[in-house]
């Protein structure tokens, strides 16, 4: 990676060599869409990589928002991490099922806290299972930590601030959902939002960052193609947006990987502007 930035992704050889680190905290953050028909936390109660604990990504958000999973005051983070067995100087590391879907929520959500020592399992669940390691259905003994955060708001940007960048447009606006989804012709999969994407949007669907083989993130050079070839300057200010802010946060990922970090995410995406009728929208 260019500069000194520290990578965000931790290989499957790494995690494994510390397993065992009472300094390191593996997090199972798997989720899936309602219409996927899967439980993550039963998944996890199956069985996970040994030592992690289960992240519960509509339980670890703000409970008095009607909108899905989003980010929580920073006094109800500070229990929750605390809950888990995390404290500010904790490495976390964590991964999920599908191999990079749902991981890199949790992932930003600690970086906006300020937790440095977060990384992504590169390949997640998939290539650790692939490379026939170990997994147990075992639950840590957890003491509960003390959790300090500070909310840095340059990272999420409300509905007011996307109205406001669409008027403006000094920041690019990149959206992660399918391109059936982004232009209008495949229905969204929760119920009353309507199809289409932000006005001046491009497309960038998450998984075109992925490779299909072992589910690891593209080689940089690779990633980097994949922004530019949809007419993303990496060096201008870019809000990332999905269907309710979670695989925003892969786009976001894939800018951090490239040392360009002037990225923030769109906390309610299209689950908050497909459900407001007073908002403009765009098909293709």
């Amino acid at each position: 990676m260019s500069g000194s930035q520290q990578s965000p992704l931790m290989s499957t050889d790494r995690l494994a060599d510390c397993l065992d680190e009472p300094s390191v905290r593996i997090v199972d953050a798997s989720w899936y869409l309602p219409t996927m028909n899967r439980d993550g936390s039963a998944e996890y109660n199956n069985a996970h990589i040994p030592g992690a604990v289960y992240w519960d990504i509509d339980k670890i958000a703000d409970q008095d928002s009607h909108l899905p999973h989003m980010m929580p005051a920073s006094n109800q983070f500070e229990t929750q991490m605390g809950e888990l067995g995390i404290n500010n100087e904790t490495t976390v590391v964590v991964y999920d099922a599908l191999g990079l879907f749902s991981a890199a929520r949790p992932w930003w959500m600690l970086r906006a806290f300020g937790h440095q020592k977060a990384f992504i399992l590169d390949g997640g669940l998939p290539k650790w299972m692939a490379e026939g390691r170990p997994l147990n259905a075992d639950k840590p003994d957890l003491l509960t930590c003390s959790y300090n955060a500070k909310l840095d708001t340059r990272l999420i940007k409300s509905v007011e601030d996307v109205i406001e960048n669409v008027k403006s447009k000094s920041a690019q606006l990149v959206d992660a959902r399918s391109q059936g989804r982004f232009c209008g012709k495949d229905a969204e999969p929760r119920p009353g939002c309507r199809s289409g994407h932000i006005p001046g949007a491009v497309n960038l669907p998450f998984d075109h960052l992925i490779d299909p083989q072992n589910k690891t993130l593209l080689p940089e050079h690779a990633l980097r193609a994949r922004y530019e070839n949809v007419g993303i300057d990496l060096d201008k200010t870019t809000i990332t947006s999905c269907g309710s802010g979670v695989t925003a946060c892969i786009l976001a990922l894939g800018m951090y990987v490239l040392n360009k970090p002037n990225v923030s995410v769109y906390d309610g995406s299209w689950s908050e502007w497909g459900t407001q009728d007073d908002l403009p929208l765009e098909t293709v």
